[in-house]
C-alpha cells in the first residue's frame, strides 16, 4: 500500500499492530519513501521511560507522536523535554479519551464525569504541560478549539465514511464533519485500508474536502 500511496497527498500512522509486527524498521521504511510518519504507540509509563522513547522516535525523524495524557504532568513534562532535544523536533499530542470509550465505561474505570469532560480536563493538563495539541473524537472539537484557541492542535481518529461501519468505535464523524467542527488532523484507518480500493477512496476523500473545505490534504 505504501507503494501506491503518494506522500504528497496523504501522511501515514504506525500503530501498534505494524510496529509490533515489523519493529522501527518500518519506519525508516516510510521514511525513506517521503513520508510524513505519526508514530501512533500512545507512550504511557513512568517519566524516565516514557522520556527515553520519546527521545529515540525523535532522533528517528517521524513527524508526529503522542503520549496519553492521563500519564500526568511529570511524565508529560518529562516527554516534552526529550523531544525538545532533537534537532528536527516532532509534534508531541497528548492523548485524552479514546474514541472507543463511552460514558458508561469511563465511569466502570473510575473517572468521574463523561468522556467529554474528562477529554476537557485532559486536554488543559496537556496544554499547561506544552504539548502541541490533542487526540481527541471530533465531536469535541468545536468546544476545544473554544476553548484553547487554533493553534492547540486537534488530531481526530473515529472517522468513517458514509455508510461504514463504526466497528468498535462509538464517537464517530464523517471526514467533512469532523472539519467543520474544527479538527486540523484526521486519522482515517480502515475506511481506506480496508477499502476495495484504498488508492482511489483516498483521493475520492481528499477531492471532497478540497471541494467544499478549501484545504489541499496533507496540510
Amino acid at each position: 500500500m505504501a507503494a501506491r500511496l503518494d506522500p504528497t497527498v496523504c501522511r501515514v500512522k504506525v500503530g501498534k499492530e505494524l510496529h509490533t509486527a515489523a519493529g522501527p524498521q518500518v519506519v525508516d521504511a516510510l521514511i525513506q519513501r517521503q513520508f510524513d510518519v505519526f508514530l501512533d504507540l500512545k507512550f504511557h509509563d513512568i517519566p524516565n521511560t516514557v522520556a527515553g522513547a520519546c527521545r529515540i522516535a525523535a532522533a528517528q525523524g517521524v513527524w508526529m507522536l503522542n503520549v496519553h495524557a492521563s500519564g500526568g504532568s511529570r511524565m508529560m513534562l518529562a516527554a516534552r523535554e526529550a523531544v525538545d532535544a532533537a534537532s528536527d523536533a516532532p509534534l508531541l499530542i497528548g492523548v485524552t479519551v479514546l474514541t472507543s470509550m463511552s460514558d458508561a465505561e469511563m465511569t466502570e474505570i473510575g473517572f468521574n464525569g463523561s468522556a467529554a469532560d474528562n477529554v476537557l480536563r485532559l486536554a488543559a493538563l496537556s496544554k499547561t504541560c506544552g504539548l502541541d495539541g490533542i487526540v481527541s473524537s471530533a465531536q469535541e472539537a468545536r468546544n476545544l478549539k473554544a476553548t484553547f484557541g487554533s493553534a492547540f492542535l486537534l488530531v481526530t481518529p473515529g472517522i468513517r465514511l458514509v455508510g461504514d461501519a463504526a466497528g468498535d468505535q462509538r464517537r464517530v464523524l464523517t471526514p467533512l464533519d469532523a472539519i467543520n467542527m474544527g479538527a486540523d488532523y484526521l486519522v482515517i484507518g480502515r475506511s481506506i485500508s480496508q477499502s476495495k480500493d484504498p488508492v482511489a477512496t483516498l483521493h475520492a476523500i481528499n477531492q471532497q474536502i478540497a471541494a467544499q473545505c478549501h484545504v489541499i490534504a496533507p496540510a
